[in-house]
């Protein structure tokens, strides 16, 4: 192998080099909105088995879940499901090679950060 002076340089970038992009907070946000959407479908899901355990247990549960903090925890998983489904219609988008260039990634970005806003008080204003 040839002798190669690679100097003193990092090995590969780290988070601390790079300023983060809104391309690349909407992909991470994306994938923590999925996430979070699962333990929002299993406190729905404890919802529905404490009714068909006993209606202590429900009682219990149901005052969990219509509490300050269950409300909280389900109107931010509203919006983490609006804003997971816009991002995923933006990722079906670029499937397609369409809107890849920067100013139009940056528009989608922008769309489904506000889509997503708007939709859920939306939702919230119409339940």
């Amino acid at each position: 192998m040839a002798d190669v002076n690679r100097g003193n340089r990092p090995l590969s970038p780290h988070l601390q080099i790079y300023r983060p992009q809104l391309t690349s907070i909407t992909s991470i946000l994306t994938r923590i909105t999925g996430n979070a959407l699962i333990v929002a479908a299993l406190m729905i899901v404890w919802w529905l088995l404490a009714a068909a355990t006993s209606e202590e247990y429900f009682n219990f549960a149901n005052a969990v879940l219509t509490s300050w903090f269950g409300d909280l925890v389900l109107f931010l998983s509203l919006w983490a499901l609006w804003y997971h489904t816009l991002a995923g219609i933006r990722h079906l988008i670029w499937d397609y090679a369409v809107g890849l260039d920067l100013e139009t990634a940056y528009k989608l970005g922008y769309a489904v950060i506000g889509g997503s806003v708007v939709l859920t008080l939306l939702t919230v204003a119409l339940i």
